[in-house]
């Protein structure tokens, strides 16, 4: 099998799971617009052919447009500084649903045939070459299905239809917190280009640091620990937040973390498809923004890890080794993590034992991204290499945005390579990122 060939096998799976996730949505529900920083569901549909086509076709081919309208209203997403620099939705732009899904499908129909035409450019172009546009086109797609998802998470859950594949959600207590020593020793942050079949431009190119050791959570911090932040006033007191973090909940009114409820029984945690009372969800990471979790780790007298500890805990081996995964060389499967749509939403930490690292820190991938307190930044050597993307990682260079680490429970397998890097803005409440502290 060629690369193209077993790219675009992969390519056609990554459809399906788009198409399943958006017939999760009602009808009525693809004009919404739940997070302001966020365009509304029909405008995914739409984005992420469009990106294929542009990337590939036109990008690498130079082809002309499909449909030149759709090339362009589809072609990038947003992310404004704020969400008062949102632009308003307006839903009379866009077209209807039906000729979203022809030029969808239009683009399906015609990308596989484009395989000869890069192999013939891969001598003498790099996104040829290895047919590393497809790879891009296909990581790009398993990215948004968590953008998909965490919006459908902030949406009114009555315009979602809860598919017969849901996975029961997975409650009780949390595993014990343990205090892991990490021995001082090697991380490796990024990779080569030569030396994988593709790698986004912000894992370029490898960096050897040494960590100092450190002291580490074994687990994240549960929703129960953080509700004791909130009943303490936690959102209320200036004493745990930056002036910039202040000015933050002046501006929203944040008084939780996004997607609790208070009820008259107690709060509520929002899952995907319904919400469930925290004394049930106790057990299980919570997500906030960057934002919350500094403000939690002052209170708590800890600090989010860097990047290159977080490497070390998970990757570094006593003997002063790196290992592939936490768990050791075996590929990813269920019981190291709830990745890859093994659970559908978060599960109580510490739950899967067998994906621990070597230092007995547990579920450093899966259940949730993990804030650090490393910007998001270019490694020594960076370059946008990806002539036809090259503001993907430069354009979000500005101390706003900080390196989360991991994965989430939707995050595809695939992207769970070492350096693979992944990064939110501080203020932003949405994701299924939580975080754990050094002490």
């Amino acid at each position: 099998m060629t690369d193209a060939a077993a790219v675009l096998d992969e390519l056609r799976a990554a459809w399906a799971r788009s198409d399943a996730l958006f017939a999760w949505l009602r009808p009525e529900a693809l004009p919404s617009r739940p997070i302001p920083l966020r365009h509304p569901f029909v405008f995914y549909l739409g984005h992420l052919p469009a990106f294929a086509w542009n990337q590939v076709a036109r990008g690498v081919l130079g082809r002309p447009p499909l449909e030149a309208r759709f090339d362009l209203l589809f072609e990038r997403g947003i992310d404004p500084p704020d969400e008062a620099a949102a632009p308003a939705s307006d839903a009379e732009q866009w077209p209807e649903i039906s000729a979203v899904l022809a030029y969808r499908d239009a683009v399906r129909a015609q990308l596989p045939a484009l395989a000869d035409a890069l192999a013939d450019r891969a001598p003498r172009d790099a996104l040829a070459a290895g047919a590393r546009v497809l790879h891009l086109v296909l990581e790009h797609e398993l990215m948004h299905h968590e953008t998909l998802l965490y919006m459908m998470q902030a949406l009114d859950p009555a315009l979602l239809r809860r598919p017969a594949e849901a996975l029961p959600l997975e409650l009780g207590p949390p595993r014990a917190r343990e205090s892991v020593e990490v021995p001082p020793g090697r991380a490796t942050l990024g990779t080569r280009l030569s030396e994988v079949p593709f790698a986004w431009d912000n894992e370029l190119d490898r960096l050897q640091v040494h960590v100092p050791g450190f002291r580490l959570d074994s687990v994240p911090v549960t929703v129960g620990e953080f509700l004791a932040f909130v009943d303490a006033g936690g959102y209320r007191d200036p004493a745990w937040w930056s002036p910039a973090d202040r000015a933050w909940l002046r501006a929203t009114g944040r008084q939780h973390p996004q997607g609790w409820t208070p009820a008259p029984e107690g709060w509520r945690v929002r899952s995907l498809f319904e919400d469930v009372p925290l004394t049930d969800a106790y057990g299980w990471p919570v997500y906030v923004s960057y934002a919350e979790a500094t403000a939690y780790a002052r209170w708590a007298g800890g600090r989010l890890p860097t990047e290159a500890e977080l490497h070390r805990a998970a990757y570094g081996e006593p003997g002063g080794g790196e290992r592939p995964f936490p768990w050791g060389d075996d590929p990813p499967a269920a019981r190291h993590g709830a990745f890859d749509f093994h659970a559908m939403a978060p599960v109580p930490v510490g739950a899967r034992p067998d994906g621990a690292s070597a230092f007995g820190v547990h579920e450093l991938v899966g259940n949730g991204w993990e804030h650090t307190a490393t910007p998001f930044g270019p490694l020594p050597g960076f370059r946008p290499w990806a002539r036809t993307y090259p503001g993907y990682s430069a354009d979000f260079f500005d101390g706003r945005h900080m390196v989360v680490f991991g994965a989430a429970w939707p995050t595809a397998t695939r992207l769970l390579r070492p350096s693979f890097r992944n990064w939110y803005r501080d203020q932003y409440p949405y994701v299924f990122a939580t975080f754990r502290l050094v002490r």
